[in-house]
């Protein structure tokens, strides 16, 4: 759970703020957004790791903001709120992309506990595509193979490891105790000198021409980008 962010996008105030004043004191990193507009704005400037979004709010809707969300190939799970109980509200939020749906009123400990099974189900499930390419960076987990302009990388087992977080999180800036736990498994609380040296063995290999692809977001951490 830690530093996982979550956005809520709700125009009801009063709940919104519960919701996010219940997320933090669960230790997420929460940021609210009051409309389906603001929503997806909130979603390309902070890249959330999850979703709490109402269904009915006025100009762009829940379903709509999830529907664009989707389209424009925006993979954040999503978990809807709604006063709705219909069974075919629940399909067709379930059919364009939601992840879970939740109907109100609801229990906050209900709420915190679909966050962290959905953020689970999310991380373990396997991914639907075995390549991942930034510019002419290409890692392929079938053949476990890694090239740059077609010339082949050699890295080691961490260095793989490393190097495929990042691209699987391209353009998502990492802190150091994100990817300490995501590729060491250490707690974030844990030395995290030990990310900055693998990240300089990465570039080393990586980054030999132009343009650099590995960049440090100074007092946040790094991340992996295309110029």
């Amino acid at each position: 759970m830690a530093n996982r962010r979550i956005l809520v996008v709700d125009d009801e105030e009063n709940l919104r703020t519960m919701l996010v004043a219940a997320l933090r004191y669960e230790g997420y990193d929460v940021i609210q957004a009051a409309d389906g507009a603001e929503g997806l704005k909130a979603v390309r400037e902070h890249r959330p790791d999850l979703v709490v979004l109402d269904v009915m709010m006025p100009h762009v809707d829940g379903f709509q903001m999830c529907r664009r969300m989707r389209e424009s190939g925006d993979r954040t799970p999503v978990i809807f709120l709604t006063a709705r109980d219909s069974s075919t509200d629940k399909v067709e939020g379930l059919t364009i992309g939601g992840d879970d749906y939740l109907d109100k009123p609801f229990n906050l400990d209900e709420l915190v506990a679909r966050v962290e099974a959905v953020s689970r189900r999310v991380e373990h499930a396997p991914s639907a595509s075995s390549t991942y390419t930034v510019a002419d960076l290409v890692l392929d987990d079938i053949s476990h193979r890694v090239t740059r302009g077609g010339e082949e990388i050699q890295l080691s087992p961490t260095e793989y490891r490393l190097l495929q977080h990042l691209m699987r999180n391209v353009g998502r800036v990492l802190s150091r105790g994100q990817l300490l736990e995501a590729v060491w498994g250490y707690s974030p609380d844990d030395d995290p000198s030990v990310v900055e040296t693998y990240i300089g063995y990465v570039r080393r290999k990586v980054d030999t021409h132009e343009p650099k692809l590995i960049h440090t977001i100074r007092g946040a951490g790094y991340t992996l980008r295309a110029p």
